[in-house]
């Protein structure tokens, strides 16, 4: 039946009304994309010509309808069938009339990007591709016909270039030979064609083709435009073929320049070109081109003020802000020639410029040095266009700086920051001059920059408000002004307010408040949006504190509260204002809320409105915290109850994020309202929190226990409120602690929870201690409580203790000595683990030498045979000595003196002392000369220990007391880095590595000079030692980067040395029945990758990642697992922070990631292999998800095939979108 109609369909189509055709071909066009559509091979062949012969149709809606039927039919029929179709086209397109020229070539297209399968992309490519070969290289064919053979021979080859490797050269021949050719339009598209053949081209074939085309551009005496040509092919192959190109650089770069720089004026195109291409080079090439950069620098900085037919007389010191704009707006305008395109080459050097910054973090400094104050120069570029570039590349300095200072404080003189402080006030007049400008897109690209200077130097115009605020003031108020730049200006506004101290505003306020406030009034939804954040910085600015104000900021409450009152009370208006005009009340009010007592009552029933709408919900909550939170008191009476009565249904809401705010809310009025509140009302409170504790979410936990615990100490009298906490809170809380994924923020206020339950009625200090200590008992279905569960448990006994008084405390330490005498096995072991955290927990918080031989009933238990029991009484014995260190030091360090086989306890014992002294700075006078000498002596001796896990203690401690006293430590160390002992040289680069710790200490300006010492040995002949002192490097670099960038140069490719596998270190194990390989490189590999890593994050500009992607991070992706894993995350940074060098070399990323993700555990393989696999995969995922965020990466036909793949494997694609969406 459904044959019928499409018969019928095809003799309308044939008919002589075009209506007809035209209905006819549509409906066969909805037949043929019908999932179910099927054709017998009579109607196949039916069907194809009549499409064809549709094709010519003297009407154009019927001919491209039958284009559009192409697409589907190409899938509904046999391979034969679209041969036929293809060599058909292929006829009319080489031997047709040229009406038809036009329409065949489209669907030959067509039917190339609908061709899936291989066998019939070959069957196609093998009777196409001589035809098209003959149509572009034939003396007798037309232009147009070599044009349509190129366009479509560009599309083949972009699908299909690796399947035509055979006809490559022929290919190349062909296209090469086009690029002499006197039509500028087949030499433009002939260098498409070889741009799309490059990427699948042998080497050798690109080896030929590079080498032809140099050989060209060699020859001077050819015509101008045939080299333009060839520089454009230059550019075109190294974006086509990218780190490929690199060979090749040494015959073209000298090239390129020579032409920029001897060109005659007329030839801006062909230096257009070369900066082109010098540019591509830059991105695509990062490793080969570093020998060039300096000229590049050079040249880039030379033609972005190229402009030969201008001489602008007007020099920057002339300009003077008292100036009458009109003089200043004609002053763009003096000069404009249609035939002038020089232009083109500022704009091309501008690019050229950018690609060097973002490429080169390492010559960060000398940009600053040559480039930045040029650029500052050419603001005043007099076409916009160009203009924008100019401004584009120096907000590519300003990121590229913010990249490499991120998590670095302090500023050296050589530092890009510190050279970037120092081009502020040049920056700053330029841009002023800029803002004057009559043009919205001149003044939006100046704010653009001026944001990105605020973001990368946050208090830096500090000095420049002044010259600013008329800029800010005249884009918010001018008419001619669009929407785009009075948002950038008041996001810049915002910006500058939020990150600078509020003083320097304050003579400025009155010209700002104005424009601002009008704002708040406009109709499109993102200007008031923006104004109102900007009011909400503007309120923080007028009373940045409530002691000593010195603004009188009385006349601007009054006009800031009604502006945002209009908006607050609207209904009708984009939700994002509505949530701003809520956040900026709730600023006025905290702020200004005693000169606002008349309107409270007016303005605090909109808030409470607010909150029982869903969309405003969640903003509205936040905005009473701010309220409650404000030191001033206001008076929320006409609200609180129905205020605190909305609050608490919300802890039952499904939404995280609402229950948490409400939580820190209901928190904030119990602080500051609590006496306001009925009892009823915290019973309901109580019941409700008590549902949110447990280890799924422990910051929820931790909010409900904070909140908790407020309502008890402020209801220490009320029996019915600590009556609802036991009943309701308590059960849950000892559920919470036998918890092992209990620690932070949770863990603290749960041990407040417990001090805090003591002081309430109802609840006596022996039944709280007896329920704790019951909730660690074994339960004979779980096997016990975690190690970190009994650990929570002994310290919120030990708060528990501290908080009843002296008495209670001495009562319980005396019932955990009972339980350390009786001893004993079973449960009792248990109890002893337990006894003996709860002493360690007790003796760091309280002094215990008033009970007599504590020391040596806890030191008894290191004769138990169980290792937990041992580990728990070093631990006990170290805490108890930090409560009184005179009386319980000495017998540590005697006993290490004299029990030889319990020494790797006592150092444990020793490290707690030491740690606990090396944090508190109270502590340091007691520890300093009585001891440290004879811990000293004991230490070193012990450096040579067989055991790793006392040299480990070892270098704990040792690295401990460097905080303590550096002057004595470091050299001590310094001279043993020479030690001919390989274990001691390991433990003190370790040492080192603890002694870097965060926060500022002494002991850096001791260590600053002595490092390299410590650092140089991962040049050591022994693994041990090598592995230390990248250790050693990696956390220096995240700690305390500056003490290591001046060493990097050196550092650098010795640490890479580090991440190659190398065979001397693997062996075979000889097990009997079988041989097991036993790789001993394998960890400090996967150290030197992790240190990588972290050096990314804070010495990028001392590194060139191109020198590391190839070979090292290629040869880590083919690496063992532990290995890759680190690997993966270095390539996800470097897609992120440097995109051109990981594009540089993308295709040969793949076939490592694509291995990973492909795959499959051996088939006996234990469930923990077949876990890893899956998180690598996931891991090599993430990594892939990165490099397709990078802008140019589809460019690479290999990734595009990868990813192809990718999404045609379900579990595969399934994987992909979940890491995607984390």
């Amino acid at each position: 039946m459904a044959n019928m109609n499409i018969n019928n369909m095809l003799e309308k189509m044939t008919g002589k009304d075009k209506d007809y055709r035209y209905m006819a071909t549509s409906d066969l066009l909805n037949e043929l994309n019908k999932e179910g559509f099927k054709a017998d091979p009579d109607l196949e062949v039916k069907l194809s010509n009549i499409v064809l012969q549709q094709l010519e149709d003297a009407s154009g809606d019927v001919s491209g309808l039958a284009v559009k039927c192409l697409a589907p039919l190409v899938k509904k029929v046999s391979e034969e069938r679209i041969l036929d179709m293809t060599n058909k086209l292929c006829d009319k397109l080489l031997k047709g009339k040229d009406q038809h020229r036009d329409i065949a070539s489209i669907a030959m297209k067509t039917i190339v990007s609908e061709v899936t399968t291989t066998s019939l992309a070959q069957r196609i490519l093998v009777s196409l591709v001589p035809q098209l070969i003959k149509g572009i290289t034939s003396s007798g064919k037309s232009t147009e016909i070599k044009c349509e053979c190129l366009d479509i021979l560009c599309d083949v080859l972009h699908r299909f270039g690796n399947l035509m490797t055979k006809d490559h050269e022929e290919l190349l021949a062909a296209l090469l030979s086009q690029l002499c050719s006197n039509q500028a339009s087949v030499r433009k598209k002939s260098i498409s064609c070889i741009a799309s053949l490059a990427s699948s081209l042998s080497d050798d074939l690109l080896t030929k083709a590079t080498f032809e085309v140099v050989q060209l551009l060699k020859n001077k005496s050819i015509k101008p435009e045939i080299t333009r040509t060839n520089i454009q092919t230059i550019g075109a192959l190294s974006r086509s073929v990218g780190y490929r190109f690199g060979p090749y650089l040494g015959g073209t770069v000298p090239l390129l320049i020579d032409y920029c720089t001897s060109a005659s004026e007329t030839e801006e195109e062909l230096r257009e070109y070369s900066l082109q291409a010098l540019e591509s080079f830059l991105l695509r090439c990062p490793r080969d081109i570093s020998s060039y950069c300096d000229d590049i620098l050079n040249l880039t900085l030379e033609y972005i003020c190229y402009d030969p037919n201008f001489t602008d007389s007007m020099e920057e010191d002339t300009d003077d802000e008292g100036h009458e704009e009109e003089e200043d707006d004609e002053s763009g305008n003096e000069y404009t020639d249609d035939e002038d395109v020089s232009w083109k080459v500022r704009r091309a050097a501008a690019k050229c410029l950018a690609a060097l910054i973002v490429s080169r973090p390492e010559m960060l400094s000398k940009m600053y040095l040559e480039a930045c104050p040029k650029l500052i120069e050419r603001f005043r570029e007099r076409e916009e266009n160009v203009k924008m570039d100019v401004f584009n590349t120096f907000i590519e300095l300003l990121r590229q700086t913010g990249n490499v200072a991120k998590g670095q404080m302090d500023i050296d003189e050589s530092s890009p920051r510190w050279l970037l402080k120092h081009e502020v006030p040049k920056i700053v007049k330029s841009v002023n001059r800029q803002l004057r400008e009559k043009s919205i897109k001149t003044k939006v690209g100046a704010f653009s920059v001026l944001k990105e200077l605020v973001v990368v130097l946050p208090d830096c115009l500090a000095d420049h408000i002044g010259s600013l605020v008329s800029g800010i003031e005249k884009a918010l108020n001018d008419k001619t002004s669009n929407s785009n730049l009075k948002i950038e200006a008041l996001f810049l506004t915002k910006l500058v307010m939020a990150s600078h101290s509020p003083s320097v505003f304050h003579p400025y306020i009155q010209a700002l408040s104005s424009p601002v406030l009008s704002a708040v009034g406009e109709r499109y939804y993102k200007v008031t949006a923006e104004s109102l954040r900007v009011c909400g910085e503007l309120v923080r600015v007028l009373r940045p504190n409530f002691e000593t104000c010195t603004l009188d900021f009385r006349p601007y409450v009054s006009p800031i509260y009604n502006a945002i009152l209009t908006r607050l009370a609207n209904q009708d208006q984009d939700q994002e204002v509505k949530e701003c005009a809520i956040s900026c009340m709730s600023l006025v009010i905290s702020t200004f809320g005693d000169n606002l007592q008349l309107e409270l009552p007016a303005c605090l029933p909109i808030l409470v409105d607010r909150m029982g709408n869903e969309i405003t919900r969640l903003t509205a909550v936040k905005a009473f915290a701010v309220i409650a939170n404000s030191p001033l008191r206001i008076d929320l009476s006409c609200v609180l109850e129905q205020l605190v009565s909305e609050l608490t249904t919300f802890l039952r809401k499904a939404n995280r994020a609402l229950r948490q705010a409400t939580l820190g809310t209901l928190n904030s009025l119990v602080l500051a309202y609590g006496d306001q509140i009925g009892s009823s009302a915290y019973e309901i409170i109580i019941s409700e929190l008590s549902t949110l504790i447990s280890d799924t979410d422990l910051h929820m936990t931790a909010l409900a226990l904070e909140l908790c615990c407020t309502m008890m100490t402020d209801r220490k009298s009320s029996q019915n409120v600590s009556l609802t906490v036991r009943d309701k809170v308590l059960p849950q809380a000892l559920i919470l602690i036998r918890s092992s994924l209990l620690q932070g923020q949770a863990l603290q206020t749960l041990q407040r929870f417990f001090a805090s339950l003591v002081h309430s009625a109802n609840t006596s200090f022996e039944t709280l201690l007896d329920s704790l200590l019951s909730s660690a008992k074994l339960s004979p279905q779980s096997g016990g409580l975690a190690k970190q569960a009994l650990y929570s448990v002994a310290q919120c006994v030990a708060v528990l203790c501290l908080a009843a008084g002296d008495q209670k405390c001495a009562c319980t330490v005396e019932m955990l000595k009972g339980i350390l005498k009786d001893g004993g096995g079973g449960t009792n072991t248990a109890k002893q683990h337990l006894a003996l955290l709860c002493l360690g927990e007790i003796g760091r918080r309280k002094d215990l030498s008033m009970h007599v031989h504590i020391e040596n009933i806890v030191i008894e238990s290191f004769q138990s045979p169980f290792e937990e029991i041992k580990s728990a009484a070093s631990y006990a014995l170290g805490n108890i000595a930090v409560g009184n260190l005179s009386k319980y030091l000495p017998f540590i360090l005697d006993q290490i003196d004299h029990r030889q086989k319990k020494q790797y306890l006592l150092l444990h014992s020793l490290k707690e002392v030491i740690a606990r002294q090396s944090v508190d700075r109270a502590g340091h006078g007691e520890l300093q000369d009585t001891y440290i000498e004879k811990i000293l002596s004991l230490l070193f001796n012990h450096c040579e220990s067989e055991e790793e896990g006392v040299r480990n203690v070892v270098a704990e401690c040792l690295g401990k007391i460097a905080l303590i006293e550096p002057g004595k430590l470091i050299p001590a160390l310094k001279d043993r880095t020479a030690s001919p002992t390989a274990f001691t040289r390991a433990t003190v680069v370790i040492a080192v590595k603890y002694s870097i710790v965060e926060r500022p200490e002494k002991v850096d300006e001791i260590l600053y000079p002595e490092i390299s010492s410590f650092l140089m040995l991962i040049k050591d002949n022994d693994r041990h030692v090598r592995r230390a002192a990248v250790l050693a490097l990696s956390t220096a670099a995240h700690n305390k980067p500056n003490l290591i960038k001046g060493l990097l140069h050196e550092l650098l490719h010795l640490l890479y040395d580090q991440t190659v596998v190398k065979q001397e270190l693997i062996r075979t194990v000889d097990l009997g029945p079988f041989k097991h390989v036993v790789d001993d490189g394998l960890e400090i590999r996967k150290a030197a990758f992790e240190c990588v890593d972290t050096l990314l994050d804070s010495c990028l500009d001392q590194m060139n990642p191109s020198s590391f992607i190839v070979p090292y991070l290629i040869s880590g992706l083919t690496d063992h697992y532990d290995v890759k894993m680190p690997c993966h995350l270095i390539l996800s940074k470097l897609a992120d922070k440097c995109p051109s060098a990981v594009l540089a070399v993308l295709d040969s990323l793949v076939d490592p990631l694509n291995k990973t993700i492909n795959h499959k555990p051996k088939a006996d393989a234990v469930k923990q292999e077949v876990d890893r696999n899956e998180d690598m995969i996931r891991s090599a995922l993430r990594a892939i998800a990165s490099l397709s965020r990078i802008s140019g990466g589809d460019c690479s036909l290999k990734f595009k095939k990868l990813m192809d793949d990718i999404m045609k494997s379900a579990p595969l694609a399934e994987k992909y979108n979940s890491v995607r969406s984390e």
